[in-house]
Parts: structure tokens; C-alpha cells; sequence
């Protein structure tokens, strides 16, 4: 039942069907039906737990009570209250120094996929859709806003400090020094 909870935890809205469960734990059917089973029963008999376990569509998944609804929303309502994870600083700074940006060259830049950290990004009211680029998809381009400027208490774009010259060698440190003061700043308007 560990590897089974350990697993839907993992693999979050994924979830996992009960052939995945049974090749991942090496167990039986038997065994991984005996250990859900086991499992639902215990989050819905406990009062004290805060997940149960559904199956939906053939896959189990690990989901909230209904009965903690209005405190989840509270949290969605206001993301504010959360702090910027590394990769919504790393698209934050990317958007400040690049703007009007799209998506698509975050990712080129970034490496990775960034539809998250925009989304969370938009919801902190720190960028905001300023137009659509020219050309094929005319993709959005994402730009700073003037709560941007509030939070790290500029007066324009402008006033961001200039960008290190970088020697190949010594990019990666200086982009780690970067990140660093971008986290003090924002730490700063946290408090």
C-alpha cells in the first residue's frame, strides 16, 4: 500500500491504471486490488486525512475531499500569497530583459517547457499579454506590467540593472549571481 500511495502521489492528476501499478510494485492483481481497496477505505474512513483515492476513467488518482473545497479555493483564488518558484524567477527575469517576448523563445532560451510559469506568472499580475507577434500563429507576446515595477520598486523597465558581459566560462556563475539577486529582490517585497 506504501508503493501503491507513493506512486499515485508521484504521478499526481496522471494517475495510474492497475496494470501500471501492478508492473511498477512487481505485485499481483490480486494483491494491488486487495492494497486499493485497502486504501480507498482508509482515506474515506479517516477524518483526519485530507486525500482520497478515486478511480476515474481506469486510472486511481489521489484527490481532495470535497469537505476541503472552500479551503483549496481560497489558495487558487490567491496565488499572491505563494512564493515564485526557480522557474517562474528564470521566465520573470527573461520576460523583464527581453519584452515583448513570445512563449516560444522562453523555451528556446530556457531550454524547457514554460507554460506553467507564465500562467502563474499572469495570475500574480507580474506579466501580462501586451499584443501578438507578426507572421504565422501571430503568437502573444508577454511583456512586464506596472505591478512588476511596484514589486521590485522601479520607476520604468528602464531602471533594471544592465546584464553582466559574460565570458563564455563564466556564464553560468554569473547567471547563478543574476538569479540570486533576482530571488533577494523578490524575498524583499515578500516581507
Amino acid at each position: 500500500m506504501s508503493k501503491i500511495e507513493s506512486l499515485l502521489f508521484v504521478t499526481g492528476d496522471e494517475g495510474l491504471t492497475a496494470r501500471q501499478i501492478e508492473s511498477l510494485t512487481n505485485a499481483n492483481t490480486l494483491d494491488v486490488r486487495e492494497a486499493l481497496t485497502r486504501l480507498q477505505e482508509e482515506y474515506v474512513n479517516s477524518e483526519v486525512r485530507g486525500i482520497e483515492l478515486k478511480e476515474l476513467a481506469g486510472t486511481y488518482q489521489l484527490i481532495s475531499k470535497k469537505q476541503n473545497a472552500d479551503t483549496i479555493q481560497r489558495l487558487v483564488d490567491n496565488p499572491t500569497n505563494q512564493p515564485l518558484s526557480q522557474a517562474s524567477l528564470e521566465v520573470l527575469a527573461i520576460v523583464a530583459y527581453k519584452q515583448p517576448i513570445t512563449r516560444i523563445e522562453i523555451e528556446d532560451l530556457r531550454g524547457v517547457k514554460s507554460e506553467r510559469p507564465l500562467h502563474t506568472l499572469s495570475l500574480k499580475g507580474l506579466i501580462q499579454e501586451i499584443g501578438r507577434a507578426e507572421g504565422t500563429g501571430r503568437a502573444i507576446l508577454y511583456g512586464t506590467t506596472n505591478e512588476f515595477l511596484n514589486v521590485f520598486g522601479l520607476k520604468a523597465i528602464s531602471e533594471l540593472p544592465p546584464l553582466p558581459e559574460a565570458k563564455e566560462d563564466e556564464e553560468d556563475e554569473q547567471t547563478d549571481l543574476f538569479m540570486t539577486k533576482f530571488q533577494e529582490a523578490f524575498g524583499e517585497q515578500e516581507k
